[in-house]
């Protein structure tokens, strides 16, 4: 199959703060040729290691508002005191050339996603405890006392959005966890409509020319 006949969908991974969302789509990415990673647009500042480009694309408030106000944005949110977002324009193209675009967006960006891209595969991942959360929370020594109270309490609210989501997977071990988003990833290509999408059986089975 080219690339360019490839059965292709965003992948809206979201969870609260800390729950290893990131970790998890680099661990799929590995694993999976056709998937690619989106890079978001914020107003945050760098955290130890991070690239400009290959992270996010670090902007400054008025660029971001800029973007959001011309429509450059596929979704955008404002969340723990920073603007975060996904570039429309970048998004598309990568899903015209035949890969599928894995989304690590706050639930406010994968509602807006669901919403504009009808087709994408949306999964919410949880931690295994609550107190788990906090222990990984505090455990990367990036945020404050306080900062980490304010994702807590976050956290909380985000999991109301757990229902608007297609697929639930608990990050125990990122093993495990990887693998079941592959298997979601995997069946998600085998479904019908995607697979028939304008074509008929003997299309598929090679009867009509």
């Amino acid at each position: 199959m080219k690339m360019s006949d490839a059965i292709c969908f965003p992948i809206v991974v979201s969870g609260p703060s800390g729950v290893g969302k990131t970790t998890l789509c680099h661990g799929l990415l590995k694993k999976d040729r056709q998937l690619v990673f989106s890079i978001s647009v914020t107003t945050r500042q760098p955290r130890e290691g991070e690239v400009h480009g290959k992270d996010y694309f670090f902007v400054t408030q008025d660029e971001f508002e800029r973007m959001r106000d011309a429509g450059e944005l596929a979704e955008w949110a404002f969340v723990h005191g920073k603007y975060y977002g996904t570039p429309k324009k970048w998004l598309d193209e990568k899903l015209s050339s035949g890969f599928s675009v894995l989304l690590d967006i706050d639930v406010q960006g994968g509602v807006q996603i669901m919403k504009a891209y009808p087709g994408a595969v949306s999964i919410f991942v949880v931690p295994p405890s609550f107190a788990v959360l906090e222990q990984r929370l505090r455990g990367r020594g990036s945020d404050d006392d306080q900062s980490v109270r304010l994702r807590l309490a976050n956290a909380k609210k985000e999991m109301e959005y757990i229902e608007k989501y297609g697929f639930i997977v608990v990050n125990d071990t990122i093993e495990d966890a990887v693998w079941r988003m592959m298997c979601i990833v995997s069946a998600e290509r085998l479904r019908r409509e995607r697979v028939l999408d304008g074509k008929t059986w003997q299309d598929i089975v090679g009867l009509r020319s």
